[in-house]
């Protein structure tokens, strides 16, 4: 599974990252003096414009991971490609505001409220009288209906991923007229709001074929302002159109075209001008945003935690798929608006000169340990590359498909500075490099960088299930040795984002949900973390045994992955060595008895995790983490220890405490094995040894998470406006299933307790929202206490967009409105709020 992040009702129930909310505003609504909380840390940066400064017309070229392998949200190999169709084509209830808070949809809703509670709860949506489907049918109690069986879970022959609400429902009727739908549950539930979202019509959900197989690879009836016009795998393409039958607001552009690019080749793909919307990694984000700077000297554009920005001012120009945007006649050159973030940047320059010294310090290791095996790579490269594209041309005749292939593949091959030739001399092949360097430069220079806090959060998981973690004392020592705000700093701030640690697991800042909950873990005090683990038995000095290759270290299990010469000599400091672990592993083979594995190969990956890491790809390795920004971190084996460290290592029984750190190798998470690095220091310096293992992207989640392979990790779950239902299969009690296997849902961590799972099942249960909101914090504080995960920092969300560009960029908790979206008219520019006019 990617390390990037798909949305958790998009994959937990399917409507992703991308289902929330209305058109943006900078100023955020005020909260209460009382409201726990509070506001979001930072808001979206998408440059806002009136419908009226908005050319009607042309294409946005929008990056995505991938093609979606299906088109319907509710299946589990849905992703953030489905959920992000589903938004631009289909009917949603309810979408979630600036604060990530659930609001009515009024394009489809006129009104939904609790209409009964005694003796069951009745909710009546009264629809608006214009939604129709694409076939000019009218929106009704039919597709509500069909969609409940489907989803209910009584038919097995429907392959859904999940059935949360949807069986709590025990009928659903026409109301007094064909505008009313009436929903009947046989058990209260709170999340109602949550139903419906997406909503497919009766074709789709009707019969298990329909929705098995009709909406994998088509959609041919749709209700939102775009409609499904073609999926092309080969090509890499899904083009939506204006929906003829729409009766909002029409669409401003007539075409969007979501194009799979991968995370380390939309640079490249925003300087051909192949794209012109892209989330992107950090280092990527620093290349446009100096790109920008030798242009016009325009800083790193960005929203601010209040949300208060500098007038902004973009370079107008109609965009299309095959034309490039102009500057205005009077040549202002508008930048989207200046970085709200900047201030608090400045206050701490030192410091973030600091965080990026070491990157570069820890990114030169890195390649310092590769060097040996590129440069081999590059000979035999330089010995048969010529021969294998001349191959590759002949190919079956598809220029369309081979021309963009083999220039990938060629761009690839350039050295990121541009500055050497071939053969790693000056002359004139560097020459050449160094035009073409300069050139793309120019191109990045029409795009700029709008960034914000992506609606998740990357935690440090703390796998309970055996080993020393299997001790609450130990996982709360891990916990309080733990200094979050610097984490969050390292990560965030070098991007000039507002770096304050998350404080729930269950909500983010600003949600209804949310409250500072770590308290009932305690802050970080280093004593205090010596003296919980003295009294689990862990004491300095101790008597160490010297371990055979084959015999299990604490905290790990099974033999080293690598037989090669890993012995570690006293006194040295191994962080890790790429795909192999730093000291015993655990074995890869999987625990037969645990369900996570099984039901991670018959359903894919929990969607909804992320790796943390490549700036909002999945598993915070996508993560909105901050991908590549930061380089890694990691000493070469041999590496001396710090002064002391040997001596200050606790051990107990005869074994030094020591946790396998299991991160991802790729070129994307440079920022999490930073944050890996640092967490090591940390942990040192209470005598816990963290060895780091470097693991590859494709088997991080499957072979190493979901299998519980691990000691420590990194990686990192969306925010929901539901906690409720969304939440507590990430944090339920693991329990026995039938055949004697261990169910543990999507706790990964297998850190749960009988009081979480009753104060989940109370909130669930209650229809007063106040009293909702108190048990979903109480649970959030029991998860804390527990120690199991450790929330650590929001992830950073970079978006490259063209100049011109309005009402899109970096959402945040807010759902696009993709009616809105378009290029500015010659001249105009961004303003402080969007019009409804147009």
């Amino acid at each position: 599974m990617s390390h990037e992040g798909v949305g958790l009702r998009a994959v937990m129930r399917s409507a992703a990252f991308l289902t929330a909310g209305v058109l943006a505003v900078p100023a955020l609504a005020a909260c209460s003096a009382d409201d726990e909380a509070g506001r979001p840390v930072a808001v979206q940066d998408i440059a806002p414009a009136s419908r009226d400064s908005i050319a009607d017309g042309g294409t946005l070229r929008w990056a995505v991971d991938a093609v979606p392998e299906t088109l319907n949200a509710f299946q589990a190999d849905a992703d953030a490609t489905t959920s992000r169709v589903a938004g631009a084509v289909l009917p949603s209830m309810y979408r979630l505001d600036a604060n990530g808070r659930p609001q009515i949809n009024p394009a489809y809703l006129e009104s939904a409220k609790v209409v009964g509670t005694s003796p069951k709860q009745v909710v009546l949506y009264k629809l608006n009288q214009q939604a129709v489907w694409s076939d000019g049918r009218e929106i009704g109690a039919a597709d509500f209906a069909a969609q409940w069986r489907a989803l209910s879970g009584k038919d097995s022959s429907y392959w859904t991923a999940r059935n949360a609400g949807y069986d709590r429902i025990e009928k659903i009727e026409r109301g007094k007229n064909d505008l009313e739908v009436r929903v009947t549950f046989s058990r209260p539930y709170a999340d109602w709001k949550a139903l419906f979202s997406p909503l497919y019509p009766k074709d789709v959900m009707g019969t298990a074929d329909s929705f098995n197989d009709g909406a994998r690879r088509k959609l041919t009836v749709s209700a939102g302002p775009f409609a499904v016009k073609a999926v092309d795998r080969k090509a890499g393409t899904v083009r939506l159109t204006r929906n003829a039958r729409w009766w909002g607001r029409p669409g401003k552009l007539d075409e969007i075209d979501l194009v799979a690019v991968a995370r380390d080749k939309r640079a490249e793909a925003l300087a051909d001008g192949e794209l012109d919307l892209a989330e992107i990694d950090p280092a990527e984000a620093e290349r446009v945003t100096l790109a920008g700077r030798h242009k016009d000297g325009g800083p790193l554009q960005g929203a601010s935690a209040t949300g208060e920005s500098e007038p902004s001012a973009e370079k107008s120009g109609k965009g299309t798929s095959g034309t490039s945007k102009k500057k205005s006649e009077d040549g202002d050159s508008e930048e989207d608006g200046k970085n709200p973030a900047d201030e608090e940047s400045t206050r701490h320059e030192k410091s973030d000169k600091s965080d990026k010294e070491e990157g570069a310090k820890h990114d030169k290791t890195e390649k310092s340990e590769k060097s040996e095996k590129s440069e081999k790579s590059e000979k035999a490269e330089k010995s048969g590359t010529k021969s294998g594209h001349d191959d590759s041309d002949e190919g079956d005749g598809d220029e369309k498909t081979d021309k963009p292939e083999k220039s990938a593949h060629k761009k690839s091959e350039k050295s990121e500075d541009g500055d050497r030739s071939e053969d790693g001399g000056a002359g004139t092949k560097g020459s050449g490099a160094g035009a073409k360097a300069a050139s793309s430069a120019s191109a990045l220079s029409e795009f700029v960088i709008r960034k914000s806090l992506e609606p998740a959060y990357t935690q440090l998981a703390l796998n309970g299930s055996e080993g020393p973690l299997a001790d609450e004392r130990v996982r709360r020592a891990v916990a309080r040795a733990l200094d979050r705000k610097e984490l969050a700093r390292v990560v965030l701030r070098p991007l000039g984002l507002p770096a304050e640690p998350v404080g729930s697991h269950l909500a983010l800042a600003g949600q209804a949900a949310y409250a500072d909950n770590s308290g009932a873990l305690g802050e970080q005090d280093a004593a205090e973390a010596r003296a919980l683990l003295a009294d689990a038995g862990w004491v300095p000095g101790g008597p160490v045994t010297e371990q055979k290759k084959t015999e299990k270290a604490a905290g790990s299990k099974g033999k080293k992955e690598d037989s090669g010469d890993d012995d570690r000599p006293g006194g040295t400091y191994d962080l890790g060595d790429d795909d192999k672990p730093a000291g015993v592993g655990r074995e890869p083979a999987q625990d037969p008895k645990d369900h996570a594995h099984k039901q991670e190969q018959q359903g894919g990956a929990r969607p909804g995790v992320l790796a943390d890491d490549q700036a909002a790809r999945h598993l915070d390795g996508r993560q909105y983490a901050g991908h590549g920004g930061l380089p890694g971190a990691y000493a070469p084996k041999g590496t001396a220890a710090p002064a002391g460290a040997a001596s200050n290592l606790l051990a107990k029984d005869g074994k030094a405490l020591t946790l396998r750190f299991v991160v991802p190798s790729g070129a994307g998470s440079e920022s999490l094995r930073l944050v890996a690095d640092r967490i090591a220091r940390m942990l040192q310096r209470i005598g816990v040894r963290a060895d780091i293992t470097k693991v590859p992207d494709e088997s991080y989640f499957k072979d190493h998470i979901a299998s519980g392979q691990y000691d420590l990790a990194l990686y990192s779950w969306p925010a929901s406006a539901f906690p409720a239902t969304d939440a507590r299969p990430i944090y339920a009690k693991p329990v026995p299933a039938a055949d004697g296997s261990l169910s543990v849902e999507q706790n990964y961590t297998r850190v749960g307790t009988d009081q979480v799972d009753q104060l989940f099942d109370q909130a669930l249960s209650t229809l007063n929202e106040d009293e909702e909101r108190s048990l979903v914090r109480k649970a959030d504080a029991r998860i804390w206490a527990a120690a199991g995960s450790i929330p650590l920092y929001q992830r950073p969300q970079l978006t490259a967009a063209r100049i011109g560009l309005a009402n899109t960029g970096a959402f945040g908790f807010q759902t696009p409105v993709y009616e809105d979206m378009g290029f500015l008219k010659k001249g105009a520019k961004p303003s402080a709020s969007p019009s409804k006019t147009g």
